[in-house]
């Protein structure tokens, strides 16, 4: 069994080069990963055992960003707004369902 029941990565990366080619926090990645951890910190979820949210460098996929991963699943999502995150936070990481819409395909290029 893995230290957390999930753990998800929000890729806050910040390019050199923005706007030209923007990470996925020109998209509002910081906030959207401070809100995860705060609703699942609220769920008294936020302990070992249970759930983890972190900040993550760049992830390659910021193209297709903003993105954030749920593991120890390896299931990648897109997210345009905080509805999305939380329809993460409530579908997948409470009741462990894949999130079809917001789903990145494993051989989605970045």
């Amino acid at each position: 069994m893995s230290f957390y029941q999930r753990h998800l990565f929000f890729c806050t990366n910040r390019r050199e080069n923005e706007p030209a080619r923007p990470g996925c926090a020109a998209f509002g990645a910081v906030e959207a990963r401070a809100h995860a951890k705060e609703k699942v910190r609220q769920w008294g979820l936020a302990r070992p055992g249970q759930v983890r949210v972190n900040a993550a460098g760049c992830l390659n996929r910021c193209a297709l960003g903003p993105v954030c991963v749920v593991y120890p699943d390896g299931i990648w999502y897109r997210y345009e707004n905080l509805r999305d995150v939380d329809e993460i936070l409530e579908r997948h990481v409470k009741k462990g369902e894949i999130v079809e819409r917001l789903r990145l395909p494993d051989d989605a290029l970045s």
